[in-house]
């Protein structure tokens, strides 16, 4: 597990977190409204936020070449550059449709990108954070495969392919997925003997103690205690729901973006 980093909340502000926009599903002009909402949501927050955090699955596909990405998102991409020029901390986590990240979001906009969950002490409190995929008991195949992508050979065999069957592959590929063939609501909650991640969380806090664990990938927005003094917290996705999570130095909540 990575050491602890400290990021300090000055009076008034405060921490948010995001994830699962999945920017390009089902359709471009779906994901273009999506992508308004995120950038007026990112405008809304930027006055009181510290840091926010954005959880994996930003995008329903991400490839960087060595000399080109995929095309579209650039109204997200100009108001993350807008941000960071400003000077607001943003942080990033693959998740597991964009995994494919490399280098562009940190060369190009001092954005750090993680693969793995991360703790912090934000305020007072402790804090595990990460997409989420593959974490917990169950998901064996899917366990299997992320490591098969996740290689280095993975990825020179598809640089090799060229951008435009490359991304077109993936994007008929997306449109099969969970996010885009699920309906509004149908997304539920499993108990927490299925809850993959709660029990992930679980095992990690019979060790190693957070106030708060944060996580995407699940599609729900869900807030479940972990012990007495421990909570986890799932970010939902902006497809449907639009939930995101403001930590104000004491507090964690879930909100709704309308």
């Amino acid at each position: 597990m990575s050491a602890i980093e400290t990021i300090s909340l000055a009076p008034g502000q405060k921490a948010y977190f995001a994830s699962d926009f999945h920017l390009g599903t089902p359709t471009p002009e779906q994901s273009r409204v999506r992508e308004q909402s995120v950038v007026n949501w990112l405008d809304t927050i930027r006055s009181d936020a510290a840091v926010i955090f954005l959880v994996g699955d930003v995008f329903d596909f991400w490839f960087e070449y060595k000399r080109s990405i995929p095309k579209g998102f650039i109204r997200l991409q100009g108001k993350l550059a807008e941000l960071t020029d400003a000077g607001l901390r943003i942080v990033l986590f693959t998740g597991n449709h964009d995994m494919w990240m490399n280098d562009y979001f940190t060369q190009e906009m001092g954005i750090p990108v993680y693969r793995e969950p991360r703790r912090y002490d934000i305020g007072n409190k402790q804090f595990l954070i990460g997409h989420g995929d593959g974490l917990g008991p169950g998901d064996f195949v899917y366990k299997r495969l992320k490591t098969l992508f996740e290689s280095n050979l993975a990825r020179q065999l598809f640089r090799w392919v060229h951008p435009d069957v490359g991304i077109g592959l993936a994007h008929a590929w997306s449109r099969k997925s969970r996010i885009s063939n699920q309906k509004k609501g149908e997304e539920q909650f499993k108990g927490e003997d299925r809850e993959w991640l709660w029990q992930y969380c679980r095992e990690v806090e019979a060790t190693t103690h957070h106030d708060f664990y944060v996580f995407g990938h699940r599609h729900l927005p869900l807030d479940l205690a972990v012990t007495d003094q421990s909570r986890y917290v799932n970010l939902g996705e902006w497809v449907y729901a639009k939930t995101y999570a403001v930590f104000d130095g004491e507090r964690l909540k879930l909100e709704t973006w309308k």
